[in-house]
C-alpha cells in the first residue's frame, strides 16, 4: 500500500482509489505461502477459513456468513460477494429474490419491476467431494479475484450480481489436505487411499442427501438455497472429467425430468453456451456436453439437481486436475469434433493443477457475466417458472410422461385391432403410426379425469407411524415447501381426517419438487440401441420419498379447502405430542408400527428397565408390540417419549403370558478401509435411534472369537464376496488396496477383505454358536457360502438374465411381508422397498423343513412403484428377504436396500427388529 501513495495520503487513497484499496486484500500467496494451483500444494480448511476471515476484514465487497456447524463441529462458511453498495442492502435484495422465487401474489408487472430492481443471485460452491480438490481451490481463487480485481467485467459483475461462494464440505477439505500433505516427499503425495470417508458418515453420498437433508452440511446449504437466498443460478463444481476431455458440463444428456418447466432446460442450455463459448474464446479446449458424458437432469437429491426442482438453473461441471501433475490420455473417439465435443483437447502428458484452476475461474466468470448482462431476465424467469407452477396447481393438469405416451400407442393398437409385432425399436409408435393416431386416443389418456395431477395431498394424523410422517414433512419444510396443518377435524372428497393432519398443495412455485416427493418417477426405457443393453441412469431411476418412508397419503384431484393453518416457511415441526397417563400398576404398550418406539426402548434398556415384546400382540396391539412394566424410571422415560418423539403409549394391563423379554444386543457393524457409505449411513441411523454398537473390520472377524464379543453382526452391500469371482462393478474400475507399510499405523487394522477361506468359516461358527447375522444387498452372498437351500431366482438356462431382458436400477418396488415373523413385526401386509438390481431368491424344495422362512416376496408380475423396471415379470413369486436358522443362530438375508441412504424409513424396522435378544 505504501508503494502506491506515501504518508498522509494513505487514507484518502483507500477511500478514492479502488485499485490501491484492493491491494490491501491479502493474496493467496501472502496467506497460504503458495499460489492456488501450485504443484504439490493444497490448503487445509483451517487455513481457508482463516483466509475467508481475512478477506471479509479487508474488503467491503464481502460479507462472511457462518451457515452452521458441520458433522464434526467445524464452522461452515459462505462468502457473500458483491459491490459495497449491494453489500449494504443485502437483506433488501434477498427479499426480492425470495419473492420472485416463490411468485406468491405477484403480477407479471410487479415481477418485472422487481426484476429490474433486484440483483441476480448466483451460488458457486466447491469441495463437496473432498478428493475433488479443484472445487475447493477454485473457490479460494475466484473469491480472491472477485475481491481484488477492478477490470470492467468484474465491476459489472459486482454491480449486478450477488455471489454466494459456499464451502460445501469443510471436514473433507481438512482430512484430504492433511492426508495429501503428510508426505514430505512431494512425489509420494496423493489424495487416494484415504482411510475414512471424507464426510463423517457418508463420504461421496453427501451429494445424494439434498431432498431429505439428513446431514448437517446438507441442511446448512439447503437453508441458504431454499429458504434464505433462493439463487436464480447455482453452480456445483466437481471432478473428474471423462477420459480424453478436460471437463464435462451443461447441457446434459437425456432424460430430463418431465416435472421441470421448459425454462429450466433452456436456461441450462443458455448458461452452457456462455460457458463453453468463453473457453473457446480463451483457447481452452476439451469441454464435452450432452452424450459426451454420463450426466443427466433426471435425478433429484444432488446438490445441483435438487435446485433444478426449485426452478433454479442448476449447473454442474466435472473437471480434471490434481496438485500432482497428471496426463490427458489418448482416447481416439474424443479427438473427433462433434456436437458433444466441438473443441477436443489433444492428449498431453503434463497437465498442471493451475490450468484446471484457470479453467474453473473462466467458467465462473462466464456464469457471472451472463447473470450480470441478463440480470433482469434471470430474475424474471425464476418468477415465471414459479408462476407457471402455481397456475398448473390451480387447474386440471395432466403430466406428460413416458408411460402415458406408451398408453396412447397401446390404446390405438387395441382400437384399430393392430396386431403388428412390436420389436421394441419404436416403443411409442411415432415412426410407424404417429401420423395416423386420432386425437381420440390422446384425449383418452390426457383428458381422463382420474389421470389428473393432484391439487394436493392429505397426510392423516391417524396413520400408524405419524412420527415418521413428521420427519417426511420436515424434509419438505427444509426444502422450502409450503405446508399446511389442520387446526380441527375436516372432510375432503368424502373422507374424514382428524386435526393435526398435514396438507401439501401443488399450487406453489416449487411444484416440481412437491410432485417428485409424492408421485412415482416414470423413467423412460433407455437402451444403447434397439434390442441392445440398457443405459444405466446416472443415479437412481425412482426414489419417491413418501414411498420410501412408508408415509400414507391421499391424492386429492379437485380443489379443496378446510380449517388449515399455513406453517411458517422453514420452521421445522416437532412430533405431535402423544397423551401419557402414568400407571400405578400393570404396564404400557408401544406400537410395533412406530420407528420412534425403538428410540424409547433403547433408552429404557440403557437404564435397566425391563421391556418385553408380544409375539402374538394383544387387544389393540399388533404382533411385536412392546410391553413396559410401570415404574418410576419407566414412567419418566415414557412421558418424555410421548412429548419429544410423539410415541403412542397406551395402558397395557398385566404382562401377557407369551411375552418375550428384550435385552440389548452386542451389535457389530462391518466397515472397511476407506469407509463404506452404506455402513456409514447405518452408523448415523444407529446413533439417531440410540442403538449401541461397535464398528468392526474384516481383520477383526478373522482374528476374534466373535460370539464372545457380539450377538449381532451387520453386513451391508459389497461386504461378502460372491462364492466365485468378484463383485460386479458398474463403474468399470477398482482402486487397489494400499500396502500396510504405506499408511499410518492407526489405520492398518481397517485393511483386508472378507475371504472365503478364513472369514466365512468364522462367520459360520458365529452363527452356529447362536449369533445373528444381518446381510443386505449383495452381502446376502453369505447364504450361498453357507450352502443354504436357496438359489438365484433371476436366471434362465442357469445363467443370470442379461440386461436386454431384465434391468431394474435404483427403483421402488412393492412386496408382501409376513408381519407375524419377528423380523417383520410392525410392517404392513404390502409395502415398498428400495431395489437396485438387488438379489432375489428362490427357495429349494427342502427350505421349509430346514426352517427357512420368507420375510418378503413379490406377489405380482408388475411390482414397480417408481422408477424403471425392464422385465419386472421375472420377479413374480421371487423371495426378496428370508430368515434361515444356522445352528443355534439366524441368518437374515435382505435383498432390497432396506436402509438406503437413511431415506427408506419404511423398512428401517426390518433392521431394528433383528437387533434385540428375545427370551
Amino acid at each position: 500500500m505504501r508503494k502506491c501513495l506515501p504518508g498522509w495520503l494513505l487514507i484518502v487513497a483507500m477511500l478514492y482509489n479502488p485499485l490501491c484499496a484492493a491491494q490491501t486484500v491479502p493474496s493467496p500467496k501472502q496467506h497460504f505461502g503458495f499460489n492456488i494451483g501450485d504443484d504439490y500444494q493444497l490448503a487445509t480448511y483451517t487455513q481457508t477459513a482463516a483466509y475467508f476471515q481475512k478477506l471479509a476484514g479487508a474488503s467491503d465487497r464481502v460479507k462472511l456468513t457462518d451457515i452452521g456447524l458441520t458433522e464434526e463441529g467445524r464452522h461452515q462458511y459462505m462468502l457473500v460477494i458483491s459491490s459495497p453498495e449491494n453489500i449494504k442492502k443485502l437483506e433488501h435484495y434477498k427479499q426480492i429474490s425470495q419473492q420472485l422465487a416463490r411468485a406468491e401474489g405477484l403480477t407479471e408487472t410487479q415481477a418485472r419491476a422487481m426484476a429490474m430492481e433486484g440483483k441476480a443471485v448466483v451460488w458457486i460452491d466447491g469441495g463437496l467431494h473432498a478428493t475433488e480438490v479443484v472445487g475447493t481451490h477454485q473457490l479460494i481463487e475466484t473469491a480472491w479475484q472477485l475481491i481484488s480485481r477492478n477490470d470492467p467485467e468484474t465491476m459489472r459483475i459486482l454491480d449486478n450480481v450477488i455471489v454466494l461462494m459456499t464451502h460445501a464440505n469443510p471436514d473433507g477439505q481438512e482430512l484430504v489436505t492433511n492426508w495429501y500433505m503428510r508426505n514430505a516427499d512431494t512425489l509420494k503425495r496423493s489424495t487416494e487411499q484415504l482411510p475414512v470417508l471424507y464426510q463423517k458418515y457418508i463420504g461421496h453420498d453427501n451429494n445424494r442427501d439434498f431432498y431429505i437433508m439428513n446431514m448437517k452440511e446438507s441442511a446448512n446449504m439447503g437453508r441458504q438455497l431454499f429458504l434464505e437466498w433462493m439463487p436464480q443460478i447455482m453452480y456445483n463444481h466437481h471432478q473428474r472429467g471423462p477420459e480424453g476431455s478436460v471437463l464435462a458440463g451443461p447441457p446434459y444428456r437425456d432424460p430430463f425430468n418431465y416435472f421441470f418447466d421448459p425454462l429450466m432446460i433452456t436456461g441450462i442450455d443458455a448458461l452452457g453456451a456462455a460457458m463453453y463459448n468463453r473457453l473457446n474464446v480463451e483457447d481452452k479446449p476439451g469441454y464435452t456436453r450432452l452424450n459426451g458424458s454420463s450426466f443427466s437432469t433426471w435425478y433429484n437429491g444432488g446438490l445441483r439437481t435438487t435446485t433444478q426442482y426449485h426452478n433454479m438453473i442448476g449447473l454442474l461441471t466435472e473437471i480434471i486436475g490434481n496438485p500432482t501433475p497428471e496426463k490427458i490420455p489418448v482416447v481416439p473417439q474424443r479427438l473427433i469434433p462433434n456436437g458433444a465435443t466441438p473443441n477436443p483437447v489433444t492428449p498431453q502428458a503434463d497437465w498442471r493443477f493451475r490450468r484446471s484452476i484457470d479453467y474453473s475461474v473462466s467458467l465462473n466468470y462466464a456464469v457471472l457475466d451472463y447473470a450480470a448482462r441478463q440480470r433482469d431476465e434471470v430474475l424474471f424467469n425464476i418468477y415465471k417458472m414459479g408462476k407457471n407452477a402455481i397456475d398448473k396447481g390451480n387447474k386440471d393438469t395432466w403430466t406428460l410422461s413416458p408411460s402415458r405416451a406408451a398408453a396412447i400407442t397401446a390404446a390405438y393398437k387395441k382400437g384399430e385391432n393392430d396386431t403388428t409385432k412390436d420389436d421394441g425399436s419404436d416403443p411409442y409408435g411415432w415412426m410407424k403410426r404417429g401420423s395416423n393416431i386420432s386425437m381420440n386416443y390422446y384425449n383418452a389418456v390426457y383428458k381422463a379425469p382420474e389421470g389428473r395431477d393432484p391439487r394436493g395431498y392429505v397426510l392423516s394424523s391417524a396413520q400408524p407411524d405419524f412420527g415418521t410422517v413428521t420427519r417426511f414433512i420436515n424434509a419438505l419444510i427444509k426444502a422450502g415447501i409450503a405446508v399446511q396443518k389442520a387446526t380441527e377435524p375436516f372432510t375432503v372428497a368424502g373422507k374424514s381426517y382428524p386435526a393435526n393432519s398435514y396438507i401439501v398443495r401443488t399450487n406453489q412455485a416449487f411444484r416440481p419438487h412437491v410432485l417428485d416427493m409424492f408421485e412415482p418417477q416414470d423413467h423412460p426405457n433407455d437402451f444403447q440401441y434397439p434390442g441392445g443393453p440398457p443405459v444405466h441412469p446416472y443415479d437412481a431411476a425412482g426414489w419417491t420419498l413418501a414411498y420410501q418412508m412408508g408415509v400414507q397419503f391421499d391424492r386429492v384431484l379437485d380443489d379443496f379447502s378446510g380449517p388449515f393453518r399455513k406453517l411458517t416457511y422453514g420452521e421445522l415441526e416437532i412430533p405431535l405430542k402423544a397423551a401419557f397417563t402414568p400407571a400405578t400398576s400393570g404396564g404400557y404398550l408401544l406400537s410395533a408400527h412406530e420407528n420412534n418406539a425403538f428410540i424409547t426402548v433403547n433408552d429404557l434398556l440403557k437404564v435397566g428397565v425391563k421391556v418385553y415384546r408380544l409375539p402374538e400382540g394383544t387387544a389393540g396391539a399388533v404382533p411385536g408390540a412392546f410391553y413396559v412394566p410401570a415404574g418410576t424410571v419407566a414412567n419418566g422415560i415414557l412421558q418424555n417419549a410421548a412429548v419429544q418423539w410423539g410415541v403412542t403409549i397406551t395402558q397395557g394391563g398385566k404382562l401377557p403370558k407369551k411375552a418375550k423379554q428384550v435385552s440389548a444386543s452386542r451389535i457389530a457393524l462391518w466397515d472397511s478401509y476407506g469407509g463404506s457409505m452404506p455402513s456409514g449411513w447405518i452408523r448415523w441411523m444407529m446413533e439417531q435411534y440410540h442403538f449401541p454398537f461397535n464398528v468392526i473390520y474384516s481383520g477383526d472377524i478373522d482374528s476374534a472369537d466373535l460370539k464372545k464379543q457380539y450377538d449381532v453382526i451387520i453386513f451391508v452391500g459389497r461386504a461378502i464376496p460372491p462364492v466365485s469371482g468378484e463383485e460386479p462393478n458398474r463403474w468399470g474400475w477398482r482402486q487397489a488396496p494400499p500396502k500396510s507399510e504405506e499408511i499410518p499405523e492407526q489405520y492398518r487394522r481397517m485393511l483386508g477383505k472378507i475371504t472365503k477361506d478364513t472369514s466365512i468359516p468364522k462367520l459360520k461358527a458365529f452363527l452356529e454358536a447362536g449369533g445373528a447375522i444381518i446381510t443386505i444387498g449383495s452381502s446376502t452372498n453369505l447364504a450361498y457360502h453357507l450352502e443354504l437351500p436357496v438359489s438365484n431366482a433371476l436366471v434362465e438356462n442357469e445363467k443370470p438374465l442379461p440386461g436386454t431382458k431384465y434391468f431394474i436400477p435404483g427403483s421402488i418396488l412393492q412386496v408382501a411381508f409376513d408381519s407375524t415373523l419377528s423380523a417383520a413385526w410392525g410392517m404392513p401386509a404390502i409395502g415398498d422397498v428400495n431395489f437396485d438390481n438387488s438379489p432375489v431368491f428362490k427357495l429349494g424344495s427342502n427350505a421349509a423343513e430346514k426352517g427357512i422362512k420368507p420375510i418378503a416376496w413379490f406377489t405380482t408380475d408388475k411390482p414397480l412403484r417408481s422408477g424403471w423396471a425392464w422385465g419386472q415379470a421375472y420377479l413374480k413369486d421371487g423371495i426378496a428377504a428370508f430368515a434361515a436358522p444356522v445352528g443355534k443362530g439366524t441368518l437374515y438375508a435382505y435383498g432390497p436396500e432396506i436402509t438406503f441412504r437413511a431415506q427408506s424409513h419404511g423398512t428401517f424396522k426390518l433392521l431394528f427388529n433383528d437387533l434385540y435378544n428375545l427370551k
